[in-house]
């Protein structure tokens, strides 16, 4: 025991440090400092590397206003675009309406001046023959045609009156449509489909019509009779084949 003591007390003994004691507060104040700076730090580097990177908050913000002007900018020309466009096409459906339409007039005016120029040439032709000139009623200008449509035809004639008339010429006419349906030959009237069945005139009269039949038939001629007014035997019987 007394060795013990001797090693505790004597030379030998280990040393004991006498320091002073901190205050708690003071710790905290310190590693709250430490907490501050470290995130200063951090947030300065962050800022840093931010600007570095082109991600300034200002510089974004301009960047989006800029950008979301120039899309309503683009917003605003396209619409104004297809405004243009719908007017452009608007405009063009109609030219090519008024072409159609031209194109139709010029046909049929091509069409009447040919017509014209035929019937000349017929009167021309009936004032110089003098056999012609003495029978009172004739038919000229007999024609049949194909129509626009599948079992349409147009068929037109001219009535003349010689040059020795007693008076206006009142009668009729008759159609007869000669065709072929299914192999077999076959005529069909058509007086009572004719709205220019009845005729009246002095000199001459045009009569022209459309007629259908079922698309299936071959009509291959027509002929045509005229009557006049209180008579039952045909005055001019005349038949015309199908124009190719």
């Amino acid at each position: 025991m007394i060795k013990s003591f001797k090693r505790k007390s004597g030379i030998s003994a280990s040393r004991v440090a006498v320091r002073p004691q901190t205050p708690a507060y003071v710790r905290w104040l310190a590693i709250a400092a430490l907490i501050l700076l470290a995130l200063g730090l951090s947030w300065g580097m962050y800022d840093a590397g931010r600007k570095f990177a082109g991600f300034d908050k200002n510089e974004v913000t301009y960047e989006l206003d800029r950008l979301s002007q120039l899309n309503a900018d683009l917003q605003r020309d396209n619409e104004e675009l297809r405004v243009r466009l719908a007017g452009l096409d608007r405009q063009l459906q109609m030219d090519l309406v008024a072409r159609e339409d031209i194109a139709k007039q010029v046909k049929t005016l091509e069409h009447e001046n040919t017509r014209l120029k035929e019937d000349l040439a017929f009167f021309q032709n009936l004032g110089a023959t003098p056999g012609k000139s003495e029978q009172r009623i004739s038919i000229g200008r007999l024609k049949l045609e194909r129509g626009n449509f599948p079992g349409e035809y147009h068929y037109s004639l001219l009535l003349v009156q010689g040059k020795q008339r007693p008076g206006d010429f009142h009668g009729s006419l008759e159609f007869t449509i000669n065709f072929q349906q299914n192999g077999k030959k076959m005529a069909m009237p058509l007086a009572n489909g004719i709205s220019n069945a009845e005729v009246s005139f002095k000199f001459y009269q045009r009569v022209e019509d459309i007629f259908r039949v079922p698309p299936d038939a071959i009509v291959e001629s027509m002929q045509v009779k005229v009557f006049e007014k209180g008579v039952a035997q045909a005055k001019l019987v005349q038949t015309v084949n199908l124009s190719l």
